[in-house]
């Protein structure tokens, strides 16, 4: 018998698609390898889906529909619900999965599944809560009618870095509003989703309702999809290129869609800020799953009379973290997702060096087995620098100084992205127009991590469409139909 916590956890690991509520090996009986990024070692083989088993999956979605559509929604609530519990009582093993298969440490990966099974929660509350109208029309012809109803078979494509809770994200609206779905989990993590999909099984969600695909086949799977005249609602999230590709597929079958793409979040910090707060949302809003968040702030733009002071109580912090695979005990850094995310950000901090910043810490990968760079911290980095453009998706703090609120402004817009910004300030009028003045969906004022389940969560600009989480979050699920009917009172007055 086996004693490894870890290989026994990964035994129970589904490795097969989800289709019709069957578990079953791709068509063309093909696997990929899953990888650890902090050894580089295989640790299980999947399916690997060919475009049969997309159409079959879209078959089950769609025989599926109607039905489900038709389940009260306090019997698609009860089943979120149980879900929710469910996952409470399987955290730890699914925490340690995610640690396994991205390489997050595991305090953070339990956060996550904290986090991800919010979303089961919120949703099995907000199924029940769909609110229609009625009332007379303005000219007292008629009465106005307003209803909402599921849009239909979805597909949902989640990324790698948050393997839970992008799942829970997505499903739990998609089924709270009496969709069905085919579900596409990253290539680079999709154990996570496999056990949820089991965990989603066992609560008593109905064949056919939630299906999952794993594959790295990924562009002619996807477009085969997109292109059923029966799918009705894309989500994705990932990268703006790959959405804009994703919206131009979706435009024949004039599709839903909600995405989620990149962000060049901006932190500022005001000369009045509190440099404790101030430091502590930072870590919090940089370092949180090695950087690699579409909300992970991108350009730290601080007062030039608190720069020199912000960027010395930073690098202070950052030296104290201890880099390692994410089971060890202590650890705050662990691996990226892959040595090409490795070499990505070395390229981005090599050209803010040679555009004239300065290095505090960190600067380099790490010289051990898997995909590790060091936390690093940049000074004055210089207008120019591919780093305040690019999304840097790792462990790497930038900051460049302003000396007034309209600098300041200015070089927090100056982005084609509009995820979530970050400012900290103690003048509540600053904030105030902070609120009003910057170009993004979502705002920390003076916190380090905005989102939530019950919050709308969406950018604006090239980071996406639409909004998850919140009672916003279901209606990307539902379309609307008014319906007029004659004046009742009509000939009885």
């Amino acid at each position: 018998m086996n004693d490894n916590p870890e290989a026994r956890l990964l035994a129970q690991v589904p490795d097969g698609l989800l289709i019709g509520g069957r578990w079953r090996a791709a068509e063309d009986k093909t696997w990929f390898a899953v990888h650890d990024p902090a050894t580089g070692e295989v640790v299980k083989e999947v399916a690997d889906a060919a475009v049969a088993d997309g159409v079959a999956a879209m078959d089950a979605a769609s025989d599926a529909s109607p039905v489900w559509a038709s389940t009260p929604a306090r019997e698609r609530a009860e089943i979120l619900r149980r879900a929710f519990d469910l996952l409470q009582e399987r955290k730890e093993e699914v925490a340690l999965l995610m640690t396994i298969e991205m390489g997050k440490p595991l305090a953070e990966a339990r956060g996550e599944v904290a986090y991800g099974g919010e979303f089961l929660r919120w949703f099995s509350e907000e199924a029940a809560h769909v609110q229609g109208r009625y009332g007379a029309n303005p000219a007292g012809t008629g009465r106005m009618t307003v209803t909402h109803h599921p849009v239909g078979p979805c597909y949902l494509i989640t990324p790698w870095n948050f393997p839970l809770a992008m799942t829970t994200r997505k499903v739990a609206p998609a089924l709270a509003a009496g969709c069905t779905v085919v579900l596409k989990p990253a290539a680079l993590t999709p154990l996570t989703t496999l056990v949820m999909a089991q965990i989603l099984q066992e609560a008593g969600v109905p064949d056919g309702v939630v299906n999952v695909i794993t594959t790295t086949r990924t562009g002619p799977v996807s477009e085969a999809i997109l292109r059923d005249p029966r799918l009705r609602k894309l989500s994705f999230t990932g990268s703006t290129p790959v959405g804009q590709k994703l919206l131009e597929q979706s435009a024949d079958g004039v599709l839903r869609t909600s995405m989620e793409l990149g962000g060049n979040a901006p932190f500022v910090v005001f000369e009045d800020a509190d440099l404790d707060k101030a430091v502590d949302g930072a870590v919090a809003a940089k370092f949180r799953n090695i950087g690699q968040a579409c909300t992970a702030a991108n350009r730290f733009i601080v007062h030039r009379s608190v720069a020199e002071e912000f960027a010395r109580r930073v690098t202070e912090r950052v030296r104290a973290f201890r880099t390692g695979r994410g089971t060890e005990d202590g650890v705050t850094i662990g691996p990226l997702i892959d040595d090409r995310a490795v070499a990505k950000t070395a390229e981005l901090v090599d050209d803010a060096v040679a555009h004239g910043a300065t290095l505090l810490v960190g600067g380099a990968a790490i010289d051990r087995p898997g995909s590790f760079y060091a936390a690093t911290v940049l000074s004055g980095v210089r207008p120019g620098s591919a780093i305040l453009r690019e999304e840097i998706f790792g462990p790497v703090l930038a900051i460049l100084p302003f000396d007034d609120e309209d600098e300041a402004v200015r070089i927090a817009n100056d982005t084609e992205y509009g995820l979530v910004s970050y400012v900290y300030t103690e003048n509540l009028a600053r904030g105030q127009r902070m609120i009003e003045r910057l170009e993004t969906g979502m705002m920390g004022l003076n916190v380090g991590v905005v989102s939530d389940a019950a919050a709308p969560f969406g950018g604006w600009k090239l980071s996406g469409l639409g909004r998850e989480g919140g009672p916003e979050g279901i209606h990307e699920y539902l379309q609307t139909k008014y319906t007029l009917t004659p004046d009742p009172f009509a000939g009885a007055r």
